[in-house]
């Protein structure tokens, strides 16, 4: 491998799988991924994790704080601050409902796995510290699925803070893939006071790095990372602050990403439109 691109062994066959009607594409979860920066004497670094060995999907490939939406964000009434929901729906290519619930996940799921929350006593405010046994067993039932995004915001009495997000880029796990996810990835900077921890489960390793530094360790195949954290961190390279990547969040294309696979003369081709660096060609092997 001349680079980290995590690239399952399964793939072809499941991919071969695909096109002979043997498997049926799984729908794809709604998920959301927050690439968070803070500003370092050389420029913004952002927070990445590893993920665990251990773990079924991407198995050692650094990647953002993230996952899965909670359908219970789609109907509830959450505590909001920032653009409306119908400004989001108009951003993300979704209706109102599922837009909160996306931006719902961004900020769970970065207080849940980096321990970093955007949310305030007012529209103006955000919390600081966010350590101590009581915030502690609030994130641990927001874990559990114990206490939806809702209840939490409304028991601390705090507004989710959408202001403080940029919606960046939207990719979507290979139909022949097992565990699809509709992924939305934002940018927020690291608030005031606050400061990230390896709060997940399912990663062993954090770090703050330097977009250049985190492509440069990729391509030298020295860092494992999937195409769509590889294409982001590329993208963020250019600005110079936190603030200034976030302002470049505006208008961005989210367009979805969604690879594709074709077999051409005896080869599989594997590629994501408008992401060539990415396209790998794979021998059929065995049948």
């Amino acid at each position: 491998m001349s680079n980290g691109q995590w690239y399952p062994p399964e793939w072809p066959e499941r991919i071969r799988a695909l096109a002979a009607g043997e498997i049926t594409a799984v729908v794809p979860r709604r998920a959301a991924t927050v690439m968070l920066l803070r500003d370092d004497p050389g420029g913004p670094a952002v927070h990445m994790l590893r993920r665990r060995t251990s773990m079924a999907f991407a198995a050692g490939a650094y990647a953002y704080p993230g996952g899965g939406v909670d359908p219970r964000d789609d109907d509830r009434l959450v505590r909001w601050a920032g653009p409306g929901l119908d400004v989001w729906a108009r951003r993300l290519g979704v209706d109102p409902a599922s837009a909160q619930a996306i931006v719902c996940a961004a900020v769970r799921e970065t207080y849940e796995e980096a321990g970093v929350l955007l949310a305030g006593e007012t529209a103006q405010s955000v919390v600081g510290d966010t350590t101590g046994a009581d915030w502690e067993a609030d994130r641990a039932a927001l874990v559990d699925r114990e206490l939806s995004f809702a209840d939490f915001l409304d028991r601390r009495g705090l507004v989710l803070r959408s202001d403080l997000l940029g919606a960046w880029a939207r990719w979507i796990t290979p139909e022949f893939e097992p565990r699809r996810y509709d992924t939305w990835f934002f940018v927020a900077a690291l608030p005031a006071g606050q400061r990230t921890r390896n709060a997940s489960t399912e990663a062993d390793r954090t770090v703050w790095i330097s977009p250049a530094a985190a492509t440069g360790a990729y391509d030298r195949g020295e860092l494992l990372m999937m195409p769509p954290t590889v294409s982001t961190l590329r993208q963020l390279q250019p600005y110079g602050t936190a603030a200034e990547a976030l302002t470049g969040a505006d208008g961005r294309d989210l367009t979805p990403v969604l690879a594709r696979a074709r077999l051409e003369g005896g080869e599989l081709v594997l590629s994501w439109p408008g992401h060539d660096e990415f396209t790998k060609r794979v021998g059929e092997g065995p049948r």
